[in-house]
């Protein structure tokens, strides 16, 4: 009921339908995958701008039940509450803007299904969640385990191959700091920190969320603890606005390797949607990085009055 009241609110405010604000109210508490189940029913028979407005929506947002493992890295769990809820708004205004909608769409209370997959009690709720934790730490792991060593045999790549013309300490991170450091700067970082900053919002859009918040954790550190870090552009600490544009920059699932898990799991549930899916996949990862950016500059916008 939670969902539905917000979606309504969502609705009412941004005029769009109440399938596509129900699943981007859900994707403020659960993932990608999850937050559609509101509305499976519906997914077979979308428009075409509600089904790119749900797939932005969870590439936009994170999963509740990953906030904990953000916070546990370092990361203020304010700014990652904070950018949750606005990934609901700021995922439906980039998918309107890029797909605005032409067809008629689902606008009533009534229309709308309830949960057959809600739990029929506090224990069965117990068990369920206790289930999904575990099976997302494990998918976490593996995950982290597998990028971080993808990043390794890319940089040992770049590595051998930049030294044969003599140049050394060029890695991945570095290339792509220098390809999104402008995205940096107009996103309201300092240009002596647009590097760095640059490079974790490179990690985030063609790695991961994960990878990306576990090379910034170093930098959230204090300047006492193990593994600290300093902006090796100023030989000093990050600044606490530059922590917070990125803390937001990196909330959310925009990116490459979330399009085929959009793939498998909207096209689970509506297997003759595959085609659209695949063809809206890209736009919505730009649309979805789109919205992560918007309010990680409405943070640093506020931070800095």
């Amino acid at each position: 009921w939670i969902i539905r009241i917000i979606g309504g609110g969502l609705q009412k405010a941004l005029g769009t339908s109440r399938t596509e604000s129900m699943s981007a109210t859900a994707n403020i508490f659960v993932g990608q995958t999850e937050a559609p189940l509101v509305v499976r029913p519906f997914i077979a028979t979308m428009t075409q701008s509600e089904l790119f407005a749900i797939m932005v929506g969870g590439l936009a947002s994170i999963a509740g039940s990953v906030l904990a493992g953000y916070a546990q890295m370092g990361v203020p769990i304010a700014y990652l509450v904070a950018a949750s809820f606005m990934a609901a708004p700021g995922g439906l205004l980039m998918a309107k803007l890029m797909h605005p909608e032409t067809e008629a769409a689902i606008n009533e209370m009534d229309q709308l299904p309830d949960d057959p997959d809600k739990p029929a009690n506090v224990l069965d709720a117990a068990a369920s969640g206790a289930a999904s934790g575990m099976h997302l730490a494990l998918n976490v792991g593996a995950m982290l385990i597998a990028f971080v060593g993808l990043i390794a045999m890319v940089n040992g790549i770049i590595g051998g191959v930049t030294g044969w013309f003599g140049l050394e300490g060029i890695t991945l991170e570095l290339i792509l700091g220098y390809i999104f450091m402008p995205l940096a700067f107009l996103i309201g970082v300092p240009w002596n920190e647009a590097l760095v900053a640059g490079s974790f919002i490179g990690q985030k859009i063609v790695v991961n969320e994960f990878v990306a918040y576990l090379n910034f954790a170093p930098y959230l550190l204090d300047a006492s603890a193990e593994g600290f870090k300093v902006v090796a552009e100023t030989g000093a600490m990050m600044s606490d606005r530059t922590k917070a544009i990125i803390s937001f920059a990196l909330c959310g699932f925009a990116n490459l390797s979330s399009i085929a898990i959009l793939l498998g799991g909207l096209g689970a549930m509506a297997p003759s949607r595959r085609h659209d899916l695949a063809k809206l996949g890209i736009r919505a990862v730009i649309a979805g990085s789109l919205a992560n950016l918007m309010s990680a500059t409405l943070a640093g916008l506020f931070l800095a009055i």
